[in-house]
């Protein structure tokens, strides 16, 4: 029987892969997943306690006058103009940050603990690890015990919904080396990353109140990450975000219209073309979107039919997407060239876009990634000013064919050869 609520590990992961629930001292969950051969076998283990004297994350604590306060739970607001929901969560202005400019703190919370380090506040337990999950210690959204779920009005005026922002809010830390970079783990770490992101899906879709898990990776200081660690992080949504709702609303629509999957169709129609493709093995193609927006952007989409969150992929489907995923950020850090033949560390977002946990429009979507990149040359970034900000009104400084065609320059894609 497993132990997890809905997560079943297909026969790779069973042999190679062992989960570990543990609880941070501030009431956290944390979960260790190895794929070292001696840590899988349980001939040796990690350390589960949490040294750290921290508070319920949930406690009142003392203001500045000694008053006692109750824990602000972070809140969202529906704008009534688009029927968007905004998490407001103040506390995210204490998080350390130790990356770019603003650094405002030294060390290294998602690194393992270093005995004798003065830096002692890391969110890791043990001295190691190969892959971790733990919930944000400053999260955008969280269930807090005993707050009801109940719609109020700012100022008591109908206009301005507000409810808690009952979220969850994950992290992933990818490696222990706080200096290495995601495009340079072994395709075996991805798979367990890969694994990782089926697990979460899994088992944060049976939490009450969720409506969609959007697993997600910023990397570099440019898109404004606060901590260099190769790690993503998991928003478990109490809404469906924006961007997925409005792909919700033309799915249907393409389904009552046609009776086909719209996701389908596209990745088909990209095959077809074949000039904006730019890598395929036995369960996936990437390609540049025909309507691409970012300077660099590649969607990646699993080629059999029926798939709608990362936790339905089999063992082969698994595998093949860390080895895709490997290449695709070899290749993007490839893709601009600063003169040197060397590339450089691209700053990217990439995007898993899931089918909803509830909504019924969820059996005619399809998952997909959507990877893309700031950059739009090797001493440019693309800003969003007036159209893009403003007016949501994309205006694309190149051409998807273009896109694909500088991917081409990088030679014929052997995916195992470049992983």
């Amino acid at each position: 029987m497993s132990r997890f609520a809905q997560y079943e590990p297909g026969d790779y992961a069973k042999e190679h892969i062992r989960i570990t629930p543990a609880t941070l001292a501030d009431g956290r969950d944390f979960f260790y997943l190895d794929d070292e051969p001696e840590f899988v076998s349980g001939e040796r283990t990690r350390r589960l306690d949490d040294p750290r004297e921290l508070p319920y994350r949930f406690a009142p604590h003392l203001d500045a006058d000694g008053v006692e306060v109750r824990y602000q739970a972070p809140q969202m607001r529906r704008d009534p103009l688009t029927g968007d929901w905004i998490p407001m969560a103040t506390a995210r202005m204490n998080r350390p940050i130790t990356a770019g400019a603003g650094a405002t703190a030294k060390g290294n919370p998602l690194a393992a603990r270093k005995p004798g380090d003065p830096y002692q506040d890391g969110e890791v337990p043990d001295t190691d690890y190969d892959v971790v999950i733990f919930e944000n210690r400053f999260p955008s959204m969280v269930q807090v015990p005993g707050v009801p779920d109940e719609v109020g009005y700012v100022d008591g005026n109908p206009l301005w919904q507000v409810r808690p922002a009952a979220g969850r809010c994950e992290v992933i830390c990818f490696d222990p080396d706080e200096d290495g970079l995601p495009a340079d783990l072994p395709v075996s770490r991805l798979r367990t990353v890969v694994e990782a992101w089926a697990f979460r899906t899994a088992e944060l879709s049976t939490i009450d109140g969720i409506e969609q898990i959007f697993p997600f990776e910023n990397h570099g200081e440019e898109i404004g990450v606060s901590l260099a660690h190769p790690h993503g992080q998991i928003y478990a949504y109490p809404f469906i975000a924006p961007k997925l709702e409005t792909e919700l609303e033309h799915t249907e629509a393409y389904f009552e219209r046609t009776g086909g999957n719209l996701l389908h169709d596209l990745m088909a129609a990209e095959i077809e073309a074949g000039e904006r493709v730019v890598m395929r093995n036995h369960s996936w193609v990437a390609y540049v979107p025909a309507a691409a927006r970012w300077p660099l952007e590649v969607h990646v989409a699993p080629l059999r039919d029926g798939i709608l969150t990362l936790d339905e992929l089999d063992d082969q489907e698994r595998w093949d997407l860390a080895q895709m995923y490997s290449t695709l950020l070899k290749r993007g850090n490839r893709f601009f060239d600063r003169g040197d033949g060397k590339g450089m560390d691209l700053p990217y977002i990439a995007a898993w876009h899931q089918a909803p946990v509830r909504d019924a429009r969820r059996d005619h979507y399809r998952l997909n990634l959507q990877f893309f990149s700031f950059r739009r040359a090797t001493n440019k970034i693309k800003y969003l000013a007036g159209s893009e900000s403003g007016m949501a009104a994309w205006v694309s400084d190149t051409t998807p064919e273009l896109i694909a065609a500088r991917f081409h320059e990088l030679g014929p894609v052997d995916i195992a050869d470049e992983s």
